[in-house]
């Protein structure tokens, strides 16, 4: 294992070594910028920064430490200690080849302000409420206070103009009160946290805190480029970043949205949302850098909207996170570290000074944020655990402390305490926190929460992202988009509405038919989003332009989870499905919904409430049909009955009848607590010694159901099905039924309901 942890580190000198020899060999030819450089300069950083990484995740500690001692391992504090004339061939300080590097690390700044508001949720800010943002006032004007009262005494020789005493005092004082969201949420996560009531308190908190330390950041620029406190210009450049956010959080996230669905969709390129999601981020960072403050906000604003983008967040999380932690981190930190030159802490003076600020930090962090926890209603424990994560600087302190160095605010010595104590802060967190979140007990109202959340990470409608809706001209279209209408509407999905009637150019023969198209478009759009419940649903309309299998598959590339079909003929003769069914599943792997409108629902397809009636046996896909059968119940404000039936004809000679009812009844209670979490009352019935299409069919005969939902499988064949039990109710029931089927057809064909 020590083997294993060292081998990184062991190949450190012999690289350095070859590099050296290669840069000074390059160095005797070129006066000018050496290209060689640039690449032999990020090979190392990346290389020793994810080896240090590497060791540091393996002994409990944030990779971003790793990537920061890299850089004090390659800079002056060591590397050039040992072996000066080697340090300054490989990273020379002349103004050229420095600004080469340079300039990638401004890049991967705006890139990790990007990646920090992607991991940014809002959700979680509204939903921990006022008790967070009063935590994250006294856990920031504390410390604040003490960075602002230590930048009054700093001694002149710190302070790179000692005639801007208030910039770098402000400066300070904000860099003593941020927090590290990343390096917070990574240990709270670790502990499994994330979703405990105290976990989510000091998340929040930390994202508080940073979004105001970002804006607190972006003023002080404004004044430290100014030179002088000018009011005017201060007040510019907060009404300006105050006019910024406004519209970013209203008119922005709509267009990020609607931009990041239009590339997605329209554009043929590889990798066309990364692409938008970029140009994004450097237009809102010259964007802030116009109104005055730094571009670092225009990123961390534009992350925090394309995190809140509702499709293809994991996919765009996933590529741009492997990029930025690869290459732009271990470039970023790395060059931290080499501008931090810990040479100087061998001043007795320097060190006490570094000693003190370590200190004033924590205490001023810890203190405050413990205060803030206790007027929040925390107890003695959470306090002391929120008080724990707040305490980590991170590679936000890192960061800030760079801005500071670029603008002036900051001398060499200044940024390298800063720095150290970015590190020692960040260090010691994870093993305080797990100290303190060790056996932290939990009450009977946080134990229901987690118990639901727990069920919808695993559940099918609290994980749809984008559903699909299929239409004609026929009714059954507008009983489907009212289907889905109440699907999306309870969490405001975006939707895209395909009408696949006939083509496009078969509507170019006559006003009426045009005009009786669009209406059946419109007023399926209008169900969708003419609920209350479904007022932010966003909704786009197509209309097939090809072959319905090729029109079908051209929308299914684009990332749909769920297709719902509304079309005029379900089924066929010769107990088939309708041949449009069967060639739009053909064309979609993922699940479907195919909707059957009959009885009262053929007269008003749009009904002001809806009574259900849901089988389950236990199996998957019947939990699946009623997981939706109980959102469909919650959103239409109707009624839900629910049936057990079996699996198979023969259940008695399998297991004695005691022993099956208690199964039945198990399976019965199951649907009922998952009806009560959403607070959905329900009827449950046992049909016994029945077989399952029989005792459905009788249970619409004799109730005043008007829906029956079926979570069925797809069974392999030559053609679509899903086993007798659901073509008999499909067919045979006076009701309108919805099936709700896998995503992937079963080679075995047993019929389950």
């Amino acid at each position: 294992m020590q083997w294993c942890l060292l081998r990184p580190v062991s190949l450190v000198p012999a690289a350095l070594a070859l590099t050296t020899i290669a840069a000074s060999a390059e160095g005797g030819k070129s006066t000018g910028p050496s290209e060689f450089l640039l690449v032999a300069q990020i090979v190392l950083l990346i290389a020793v920064g994810r080896g240090l990484g590497e060791i540091m995740q393996r002994i409990g500690q944030p990779s971003v430490i790793g990537e920061l001692l890299a850089g004090i391992l390659l800079g002056p504090s060591i590397f050039g200690w040992i072996w000066p004339e080697a340090q300054q061939a490989v990273f020379p300080k002349t103004p050229e080849q420095k600004a080469m590097i340079d300039g990638i690390a401004q890049f991967g700044i705006l890139l990790l302000l990007l990646l920090t508001g992607m991991e940014t949720d809002l959700k979680l800010v509204r939903r921990i409420g006022k008790a967070a943002i009063a935590i994250s006032i006294a856990g920031i004007v504390v410390p604040f206070a003490c960075g602002f009262a230590l930048g009054e005494f700093l001694p002149d020789a710190l302070l790179p103009n000692p005639q801007q005493r208030l910039v770098a005092s402000l400066f300070m004082g904000t860099a003593l009160s941020i927090s590290s969201v990343k390096i917070v949420a990574v240990v709270v996560r670790e502990m499994n946290f994330m979703r405990r009531n105290v976990g989510q308190i000091i998340v929040a908190t930390a994202i508080i805190d940073d979004t105001i330390g970002w804006i607190v950041i972006a003023v002080i620029f404004s004044l430290a480029s100014q030179g002088t406190l000018d009011v005017a210009s201060v007040a510019k450049a907060v009404l300006g970043t105050l006019i910024f956010l406004a519209v970013s959080f209203t008119i922005g996230r709509r267009m990020v949205s609607l931009l990041i669905r239009w590339a997605n969709d329209t554009l043929v390129s590889t990798a066309p949302v990364i692409t938008v999601i970029l140009l994004l981020m450097g237009a809102m960072a010259l964007l802030t850098h116009l109104i005055g403050v730094h571009t670092v906000l225009g990123a961390f604003v534009a992350g925090i909207l394309v995190g809140e983008s509702p499709i293809l967040t994991r996919q765009i999380d996933e590529r741009l996170r492997g990029l930025i932690s690869s290459f732009f981190m271990p470039v970023f930190f790395g060059l931290a570290g080499l501008s931090a030159d810990l040479s100087v802490l061998r001043d007795p003076h320097l060190l006490m000074l570094t000693g003190l600020l370590v200190v004033i930090a924590s205490v001023g962090k810890f203190g405050g944020a413990f205060v803030g926890g206790t007027m929040g209603g925390l107890n003695y424990r959470e306090s002391l655990a929120l008080a724990s994560g707040m305490n980590a600087r991170g590679s936000t302190e890192v960061i800030i402390a760079t801005i500071g160095l670029s603008i002036g605010v900051l001398s060499q010595t200044l940024f390298t305490m800063i720095v150290t104590m970015a590190i020692v802060t960040t260090m010691a967190m994870p093993p305080m926190l797990r100290a303190v979140l060790v056996g932290l007990p939990m009450n009977m109202e946080e134990k229901e929460r987690l118990e639901r959340e727990e069920f919808e990470t695993r559940g099918f409608v609290a994980n749809l992202e984008r559903p699909l809706l299929t239409v004609d001209e026929s009714v059954n279209a507008t009983f489907a988009a009212h289907i889905a209408g109440l699907i999306v509407g309870m969490r405001g999905l975006p939707i895209t509405v395909l009408r696949v009637g006939r083509l496009a150019k078969e509507q170019e023969g006559g006003r009426d038919e045009e005009v009786s198209h669009e209406a059946v478009v419109k007023r399926a759009a209008e169900m969708v989003s003419g609920h209350e419940e479904a007022g932010g649903v966003d909704i786009v309309t197509r209309t097939r332009r090809a072959e319905l299998g090729e029109a079908i598959a051209s929308e299914a590339r684009k990332g749909f989870d769920l297709l719902v079909m509304g079309i005029e003929r379900v089924t066929a003769i010769n107990d088939r499905f309708d041949g449009r069914v069967e060639e739009i599943a053909a064309a979609f792997d993922g699940p479907l919904a195919i909707v059957a409108a009959k009885g009262s629902h053929l007269k008003q397809p749009m009904p002001e409430r809806l009574n259900i009636l849901v089988p389950v046996s236990g199996s998957g896909v019947s939990k699946r049909g009623a997981e939706v059968a109980v959102a469909l119940a919650q959103a239409g404000s109707g009624s839900l009955r629910v049936i057990y039936v079996a699996t198979t004809r023969d259940k008695g000679a399998q297991r004695g009848a005691s022993r099956g009812l208690i199964q039945e009844e198990g399976i019965l209670k199951d649907t009922s607590d998952l009806a009560a979490r959403y607070d959905v009352d329900i009827t449950t019935t046992l049909r016994m010694n029945r077989a399952p299409e029989a005792a459905i069919l009788r249970e619409i005969d004799t109730t005043d159901v008007d829906l029956v939902v079926m979570g069925v499988d797809r069974i392999q064949a030559d053609h679509l099905s899903f086993g007798g039990v659901a073509d008999a109710v499909l067919r045979q029931s006076k009701v309108s039924v919805l099936l709700v089927s896998s995503g992937e057809a079963h080679r075995t064909p047993v019929e389950k309901a």
